[in-house]
């Protein structure tokens, strides 16, 4: 019984031993949708998450103290968003990987300013999440002024004299993204035949597609995510329409070629520079490879975005978020997307949007870029 009561106090003392360990690692969080129709994307992002906080940790982590993860579902709901945000504030975590919708990303950086959180989102697009004006934001993606540009530069070069038709979902990504591809079509003299609205979530689009064929549509610009794009370009082709659909960076997932399936061949969207192909990425392509894991869209810029912060955190030798942005924006950060420089709003310095094609066996690649 005695040695009993021993074990029974070891154990405990361990217990109480390993807690106060585990109460000094600085919890980091990563936000998007876990749940609901975008969740192929936050997966995406658990994924680099994960990886990253398991790689600096075993570095050493950051400031002598290790990195511990939580994971917070959105649903690219605003109103969760927010609270999700008002959560990680309330917990004191100093930083927050997300969120993946604009329209999440811009109301929870309120509750991640007035909490003291800095907020590094892989994948929010939307000029509005920088423009604010808020000293807590940052991105390691582009804006989609510089995508719809490109997008429409390609629309231009190859599309001329075609008729161009563009679709919103009503999303702050969706219609930002389909506005600024439409401002930058009509300055390069480009008029679009229809521009047309559909509500994110809806499955019928056969009357969007009867309009669609009523005007010989060549290209159809889609402004919104990759179920409804996939569900789009099914319906068109059981019309019996060609046209080709072209979307922004939310149809990078496998996810879109399993709603279409061989129809989807020929598909165009636009992304940035495939990381996975980049030199800086290619052990840790490896190890996601050797976990079953494609890095494709997001993960490795959810990655790059905890790079950024840890390395930042570590030059200022502290976790203090409005010292750590200050460093963000003064520093140049090795990522596994490449070097990244900030300007003064927190957008990077340096991106070049590239057009991708989807093949007939689910994959796609580059085609362009620049919008050449």
């Amino acid at each position: 019984m005695k040695s009993l009561k021993l074990i029974g106090l070891a154990f405990g003392a361990s217990i109480a031993l390993s807690s106060a360990a585990f109460a000094q690692d600085v919890t980091v969080a990563v936000a998007g949708p876990m749940t609901g129709g975008e969740s192929a994307f936050g997966r995406q992002m658990k994924n680099g998450a994960e990886m990253a906080v398991a790689d600096i940790n075993a570095a050493g982590g950051v400031n002598g103290k290790k990195l511990a993860l939580d994971i917070e579902d959105d649903a690219c709901d605003p109103k969760q968003a927010r609270s999700v945000a008002e959560k990680i504030a309330s917990a004191k975590m100093p930083f927050v990987a997300g969120h993946y919708c604009s329209s999440s990303s811009i109301p929870a950086s309120e509750a991640y300013a007035d909490g003291n959180v800095l907020q590094i989102t892989p994948a929010s697009t939307n000029p509005k999440f920088t423009d604010s004006g808020l000293w807590n934001v940052a991105r390691v993606c582009g804006r989609d002024d510089q995508q719809g540009l490109v997008a429409a530069q390609y629309i231009a070069k190859n599309f001329k004299g075609k008729n161009i038709a563009i679709l919103n979902d009503k999303t702050t990504y969706g219609k930002g993204l389909a506005d600024e591809t439409k401002k930058a079509l009509n300055k390069a003299g480009i008029t679009e035949k229809m521009y047309e609205s559909y509500n994110k979530g809806d499955k019928d689009f056969n009357a969007i597609v009867s309009r669609l064929k009523r005007d010989n549509i060549d290209l159809v610009y889609v402004g919104g995510y990759h179920q409804e794009s996939g569900l789009i370009l099914r319906q068109m082709r059981d019309q019996g329409l060609k046209t080709i659909l072209m979307a922004g960076d939310a149809l990078a997932d496998k996810e879109y070629a399993s709603i279409t399936g061989p129809a989807g061949e020929g598909t165009l969207f636009t992304f940035g520079p495939d990381p996975r192909n980049k030199p800086t990425a290619k052990k840790i392509v490896e190890a996601f490879k050797a976990k079953n894991i494609d890095p494709e869209g997001y993960t490795l810029y959810t990655y790059a975005a905890m790079q950024v912060w840890s390395q930042a955190a570590k030059k200022a030798g502290t976790t203090d978020a409005k010292k750590v942005m200050a460093a963000i924006k003064a520093g140049k950060w090795d990522t596994v997307i490449g070097p990244i420089e900030y300007d003064t709003k927190g957008d990077i310095k340096q991106l070049d949007y590239v057009v991708y094609k989807w093949d007939a066996k689910g994959g796609y690649a580059a085609i362009s870029g620049n919008g050449t």
